[in-house]
Parts: C-alpha cells; sequence; structure tokens
C-alpha cells in the first residue's frame, strides 16, 4: 500500500492533499448499504463475513473516501463481556443493564471466542478490497463502552446512572474499566494480528464528566490500550468527543492522531494539541444538510489550515447523522480531492 494517501499522512509524509474518510461511512447514507438492509437485519450484516466485507468496502467504491472502517459496533466487547445484547433495528438494547445488578461484577465473563467472528471479517475486507485500500480497526474506549453497559439504553445519551457510579462507587467502576480493558486490549491487537492498518480508539462520550476526573479515571485505560496497538506496530487514532480544552493533555505516547469534534476549530485544536500528534477532523456533521453553496463556503475555510499541515485527516467531528443526503457527502469527498491545497 505504498500508494496510500491515508498511510503516507500517518507516516508524516508529504502529499498532495489530505486523506478523507467519514466517521459511520458505510452506512446511513448510502443508498447501497440502504438496499442491503432492506434484505439483512443489522445483526445478519454484521455475522456474515461476506456481507459485512461488501457493506465495509461500499464507501470506498460509492464516495471514493481514502480508507475504509470495519463494519462492526462499539458494543461487541459488552456482548463478549456475557451481556445479553439484541442489535434490533431501533438501535441495540441489552437484556439487562449493570445498573440493574447488585453485584454487576458477577453477571461478567470475558469469552474472547465470541469476538472471532469479526476476525473472519477482517480476513474477508483483506481478501477483497482495492489495493491500496487502509483498513480502519476500532473499539469503543472504556468510558463510552461502560456508560453503554450500566445504562443499558442507547437513546438515553447522558447517561445519569453510568456518570453516577464514576463519583458513587469508583472502586465499582475501576473493576468495570478493568474489565472493559482487558478485552478491549485483546480485541484491538488481534485486529492488529489480521491485518488492520490502523486503529481508532472511540470515546463519544468523553464530555460526559469534567476533565480532569476523564484524566483521573479514564484516561489510564485508554492508555493501556493505546500502548498494545502502538507495540504491535499499528498507528492509534484517539477520538475523545467534548474533551474540551483537555486535549492539551493528550500525550504522543497516547495517540499518534487526535480527532477533533467540531466545538472548537481545527486551528485552535493545532495550538493546543501536542505537535507530535497528527489531527482529524473537524467538519460539523450538520452541515452535510446544507445545500452545497454553503458546504463549499465553509470547505473552503480549512485550505489555509491544510495548507500548512501535513499531518491531518480530513473527516468530520463525528460520525454521519441520518437525513445526510448521498450526494453532499460525496460532493465533500469530491470537493477535497479536486481542492489546491496549496501545498509544496
Amino acid at each position: 500500500m505504498d500508494n496510500s494517501i491515508f498511510l503516507k499522512t500517518l507516516k508524516g509524509e508529504k502529499t498532495e492533499r489530505p486523506p478523507v474518510w467519514f466517521m459511520r461511512q458505510a452506512g446511513r447514507v448510502l443508498p447501497s448499504y440502504l438496499a442491503m438492509r432492506e434484505k439483512n437485519s443489522f445483526q445478519e450484516l454484521m455475522d456474515s463475513p461476506e456481507l459485512a466485507a461488501k457493506v465495509t468496502l461500499l464507501p470506498v467504491y460509492d464516495l471514493g473516501v481514502d480508507a475504509a472502517i470495519l463494519f462492526s459496533d462499539i458494543l461487541v466487547i459488552p456482548q463478549a463481556l456475557g451481556m445479553g445484547l439484541n442489535f434490533a433495528d431501533a438501535g441495540p438494547k441489552f437484556a439487562t443493564a449493570l445498573k440493574d445488578v447488585k453485584d454487576p461484577m458477577s453477571i461478567l465473563k470475558a469469552d474472547a471466542s465470541k469476538l472471532n467472528y469479526i476476525y473472519d471479517v477482517i480476513d474477508e475486507i483483506m481478501k477483497t478490497k482495492p489495493e491500496n485500500t487502509p483498513l480502519i480497526g476500532f473499539c469503543g474506549a472504556p468510558l463510552t463502552t461502560l456508560c453503554y453497559m450500566v445504562q443499558g439504553l442507547s437513546t438515553n445519551h447522558t447517561f445519569p446512572d453510568a456518570v453516577s457510579l464514576l463519583y458513587k462507587d469508583k472502586v465499582l467502576a475501576h473493576k468495570l474499566l478493568s474489565a472493559i480493558t482487558e478485552l478491549s486490549i485483546e480485541y484491538a491487537t488481534t485486529q492488529a494480528k489480521h491485518g488492520i492498518s490502523v486503529f481508532q480508539i472511540f470515546e463519544t462520550h468523553a464530555g460526559l464528566i469534567p476533565s480532569e476526573l476523564y484524566f483521573e479515571m479514564i484516561m489510564p485505560y485508554v492508555r493501556k490500550i493505546s500502548a498494545a496497538v502502538m507495540q504491535a506496530g499499528t498507528p492509534v487514532i484517539f477520538l475523545p468527543k467534548g474533551l474540551g480544552y483537555g486535549v492539551k493533555y493528550i500525550e504522543p505516547e497516547d495517540a499518534n492522531f487526535l480527532s477533533i469534534d467540531w466545538q472548537m476549530s481545527i486551528e485552535e485544536a493545532r495550538y493546543l494539541v501536542h505537535p507530535e500528534i497528527g489531527l482529524q477532523g473537524n467538519l460539523d456533521p450538520r452541515l452535510l444538510l446544507a445545500d452545497q453553496k454553503t458546504i463549499q463556503e465553509q470547505l473552503e475555510k480549512y485550505i489555509e489550515f491544510g495548507s500548512q499541515n501535513q499531518n491531518w485527516i480530513f473527516n468530520l467531528g463525528h460520525g454521519f447523522i441520518p437525513g445526510i443526503p448521498f450526494e453532499n457527502a460525496k460532493f465533500v469527498v469530491d470537493w477535497v480531492k479536486a481542492t489546491d491545497w496549496k501545498r509544496n
């Protein structure tokens, strides 16, 4: 994959433009994916190596993005920890939330073999993907995974019971975070063995707690996952959505690239984040609901930054949201590729 602009950027090499991919790109906005969903449930798409590999690669063909990301879900870790989980059309739902269990640790029994089907998916992707197309692996970060396990409902994104646990019972919280982290490390390093090019840690809900508490209770576990993946020779992208000015405390040992949400400018993030750490992001996904003239006006604001910063991956501040027109997503990719980024 010597010609991959995505991997060149990760390695710090000069490129004529930033690479582009999107979080949640394998679904939601793609007509080809929606057509597959009419015939298959989400669980069926995940379980089948052939179908999951096909979904993973749809954005490469349909949108022209520079990297594919594994089609899976962050909640496979709780599932492999023994929690009953149903990936229904309305969203994933646990049979029993940890908040409703007297002794949560008693029902958690890690079974790494429950993740084997995902490695079969990766193997199928590696066999069928276009040459020079890197594959991004991922897992949910410890806090975000804990939030879903404790609360049980993906629709309540304030996670009051999970947040309360961090204040009321730190001993139990650390036990749960440790269990999540140990299995996540095995999951991440096995993905690396199966050939992923980079690993992204999704901390979607970092902003639920003060950054001081995040670095006290959560970041040590993130660092364990990052260290294990880096030791396996795979670069790490860390997305701590909502961490705010806490990004200035992220060190090069924590991540090779830091994914920035839309709540601060990319220029401000570059000022705050350690210079050895590359940046990813940070277009507001809601912008893609606008007309293309408005979108282009906002995109053009990135040209100066892109001209001065080689270690930047173009992406959204988080994933695609429902309702974004496919044409607008394609417009953004085409614009990134066609623009003169003024790199000498």
